[in-house]
């Protein structure tokens, strides 16, 4: 019994340090966007510096997603988690500099740091929780989609009480106390080292066809979020919607998936093969877009559908980077590269969608075209749903040799 109580002890400082990251992975981004015109007018900030600041946080996630593998193989996935942290708290405490480049540096220490806590939650589940990957990856994403509703929510009331400087800062707090709950099993991460990796383990990720089909399901589910999160008041405004419902709409997508981010996953898990949510998923996304583009006017069946839709492909990639690891290393890397890769794409599809908008004069070509991807959405994710395991390749010589006792990676 009494060696029971540590590790019970473990697992819950750990689940602790899960549930605070994770709310930790959204707030410092979706709280900025409301206070875009009161940071413009105290900075002086152009509208393209108001471009850059809104599409920098996605571009961030995509360009440090690939740090958060090799810190994790290099200090340790607590120690790496820890040092996260702490980037989005100096990152928030550096925003409420009145000065422009403390707002876009900041962002990017902010972003560079929710970039790492994202690739790291797969990781961190699949090792101290192995058996309930379902339910816990669903209570992170519900707890990242409701933080990043809650800050939203405040940003407006935060800012009216004490400026927007209190409604930047206010989110350091979160992150600080986050860092300190991880910082003691960072700690525990240096005394234990963990076993060394079979070489297959260390094998590269980007010449695995699944791998990649995993990374592009994730590319298109994200570019089709934030897409539709950026563009969809427009398009229902220019459909003769009127400002207030068209921003109540976005609200309403993104609220739909709150419950669906802990659903979904617990679904994904319990099915051996996940390829039935892909074409069902695919359905309701085609028949959304289809009826925006003939039928706006019937914009909240389409609002509805489009939150299940968003609300539950996002969930599900997340949910396939652990059922397609073997374990948990390889669960860090192939998160890195498909958020990399993914949140790349993602971070110009809103700016491909306004071109396209700005050079047509309307909305049909660009919904069209989003309906087009959804074909190679749902083609990626058939292909990254079926049963399988991802398998780095390695060099030949670096196989170990049959008789090694299998016993030898057993506490991997």
């Amino acid at each position: 019994m009494n060696v029971l109580r540590p590790a019970r002890l473990q697992a819950a400082w750990t689940l602790a340090g899960l549930v605070l990251l994770t709310v930790n992975l959204r707030a410092a981004i979706t709280g900025v966007p409301p206070l875009i015109s009161d940071l413009r007018d105290a900075l002086g900030l152009s509208g393209v510096q108001v471009s850059v600041l809104t599409t920098l946080p996605v571009l961030c996630l995509g360009l440090f997603a690939a740090l958060a593998p090799v810190a994790a193989r290099r200090f340790g996935t607590e120690t790496a988690i820890t040092g996260a942290l702490l980037l989005i708290t100096a990152g928030i405490v550096l925003r409420i500099v009145p000065a422009a480049p403390a707002l876009f540096g900041g962002t990017v220490l902010a972003g560079a740091g929710i970039a790492m806590g994202n690739v790291l939650v797969p990781a961190v589940v699949k090792r101290a929780f192995p058996d309930r990957i379902g339910s816990l990856t669903g209570l992170s994403m519900m707890l990242m989609a409701s933080s990043g509703a809650v800050a939203a929510g405040l940003a407006v009331p935060l800012d009216g009480a004490g400026g927007w400087r209190l409604a930047l800062a206010f989110w350091a707090v979160p992150s600080f106390v986050a860092a300190l709950v991880w910082g003691p099993l960072a700690l525990r991460g240096r005394r234990v080292p963990a076993p060394p990796e079979p070489p297959r383990a260390t094998g590269s990720l980007l010449r695995d066809p699944l791998a990649w089909h995993v990374t592009a399901f994730m590319g298109l589910a994200s570019l089709m979020f934030y897409v539709l999160m950026s563009w969809l008041p427009s398009v229902m405004r220019d459909a003769g919607t009127d400002a207030a419902t068209a921003g109540l709409m976005v609200s309403v997508m993104m609220f739909i998936g709150i419950p669906l981010g802990y659903v979904v996953p617990v679904a994904a898990a319990r099915m051996r093969d996940q390829r039935p949510l892909i074409v069902g998923l695919g359905a309701l996304m085609a028949v959304a877009l289809g009826g925006l583009v003939v039928a706006p006017g019937a914009g909240w069946t389409w609002v509805v559908l489009l939150g299940v839709a968003t609300g539950s492909a996002f969930p599900l990639a997340v949910t396939l980077l652990s059922l397609r690891a073997p374990n948990p290393s390889i669960a860090a890397r192939l998160s890195g590269m498909a958020q990399t890769f993914g949140y790349l794409g993602a971070g110009i599809g809103p700016f491909a969608v306004g071109l396209l908008r700005d050079v047509t004069g309307g909305w049909t070509v660009a919904l069209t075209v989003l309906l087009l991807l959804v074909l190679p959405e749902v083609v990626f994710g058939l292909l990254a749903a079926r049963p399988g395991l991802v398998r780095p390749a390695v060099s030949p010589r670096l196989v170990e040799p049959k008789d090694v006792p299998a016993a030898r990676y057993a506490r991997r």
